[in-house]
């Protein structure tokens, strides 16, 4: 079998109706962007893989693959999508699943969790209700200085069920005595809170091994400075997340695995990305963590089905290949679809005391108040939308005149 050509495909994936506002589609922007690539082989096999993240892919990267066996790159580290689509076409030939390419199978399902960019209190509470009806039971989330991480966590919480978990993202942008009492004051009240993820700069190895000891929340370290094992053996997390190029993480995933140190799979797209997680996190050792895709962001797919959770996790595929199929007319819609238009917007940030701070753009909180994120309590955000919102003119001038201004 040889590679004798390989296409890369732009598209646009179509938003979930939720984000049918100016508020979601502001939230939203850019994360409808995705490649498809598609390989084509001499035996009249293709592959398909995709990526959210990170969509060019250098002519330098496909020109050496073509004439080429594809099971010449076996744990390649090329462009996620590129990747993905080789073990889809040699799972396809040997009609076995991919996970017998990457390892021997250790589970048969994965836990999975819901997404969505930062947003309201109001807007969070239904994202976990929609999450809680699609049959999840964990939500990452990353905090924002624009919203009052309690306050999220207490809005979450009111509409979350029994055992229902979230993640929250911190940033990595704290220091000790910002995070320490947030920290503290989610595991005292917030049951519903499950993990934390970089609550502190990934280089502050004394503070991560500080915070582990006073909280029994699972701290994640998502990217190691040191590359991980020295992580490990200074105790810094308790769960380490990869993701990216297939090569590195399949060779960190089984390096935790013998450390017996838990492991999470991140990884951005659609419902081909989830595929490949489902089959690396299938024989990963001790990625017994929730993985995290975007496929729960949109309305369809170019697939002609969807990987949808059950009781909180997903089975692995057992088709040849990925084990889900592209429908090649919805994937000719993806193409020709505009993307998401970016909206001219006015940041409107709701002050602790009752006054508004306005910006052209999102405003940063950190710059124009002096606090990190998570020492302003009581604030949050709104956005003025031109052509949508009536003040927007009137903002939009003093904005020119003045800069930055408070009301």
């Amino acid at each position: 079998m040889k590679i004798t050509d390989i296409e890369v495909i732009p598209i646009a994936m179509p938003l979930a109706k939720r984000y049918d506002n100016h508020h979601g589609r502001t939230r939203m922007y850019d994360i409808d962007q995705h490649v498809v690539v598609k390989i084509h082989t001499d035996n009249g096999l293709i592959g398909y893989g995709d990526y959210e993240d990170s969509s060019a892919i250098a002519s330098e990267e496909i020109a050496p693959l073509i004439g080429r066996n594809p099971f010449d790159f076996l744990h390649n580290n090329f462009h996620m999508a590129l990747g993905m689509a080789l073990y889809d076409v040699m799972g396809k030939y040997l009609e076995v699943p991919a996970y017998k390419l990457l390892g021997q199978k250790v589970r048969d399902a994965v836990p999975a969790a819901a997404w969505t960019r930062p947003c309201s209190p109001e807007v969070f509470a239904e994202e976990i209700q929609r999450a809680v009806d699609q049959g999840y039971r964990i939500f990452k989330m990353h905090s924002d200085a624009r919203y009052d991480v309690i306050e999220q966590t207490r809005a979450a919480a009111e509409v979350a069920p029994e055992g229902f978990k979230l993640h929250w993202d911190f940033n990595h942008n704290r220091t000790m005595g910002v995070v320490l009492p947030i920290v503290a004051e989610l595991e005292r009240n917030y049951p519903v809170v499950g993990f934390i993820e970089d609550p502190l700069p990934w280089a502050d190895i004394d503070g991560w091994r500080t915070l582990r000891q006073k909280t029994q929340l699972p701290l994640i370290m998502h990217n190691p400075q040191l590359g991980g094992m020295q992580e490990v053996l200074h105790g810094t997390a308790d769960i380490y997340m990869i993701g990216g190029r297939i090569g590195d993480t399949m060779r960190k995933g089984f390096a935790y695995g013998q450390a017996n140190i838990q492991t999470l799979l991140q990884q951005s797209g659609n419902t081909l990305m989830k595929a490949f997680t489902l089959h690396q996190a299938a024989v990963l050792p001790t990625a017994t963590a929730h993985i995290i895709t975007l496929d729960d962001q949109y309305e369809d797919d170019i697939t002609t089905s969807q990987l949808l959770p059950t009781e909180g996790f997903c089975r692995v595929p057992e088709g040849a290949g990925l084990g889900v199929e592209v429908d090649e007319e919805k994937l000719r819609q993806a193409a020709q679809r505009e993307h998401i238009p970016k909206l001219d917007v006015i940041g409107v940030l709701h002050l602790p005391y009752g006054r508004k701070y306005y910006t052209r753009g999102e405003p940063n909180v950190t710059n124009l108040t002096g606090f990190e994120e998570g020492a302003l309590r009581g604030i949050h955000c709104e956005r003025l939308v031109r052509g949508e919102s009536p003040d927007f003119e009137r903002v939009h001038k003093r904005l020119e005149e003045e800069g930055p201004f408070v009301e």
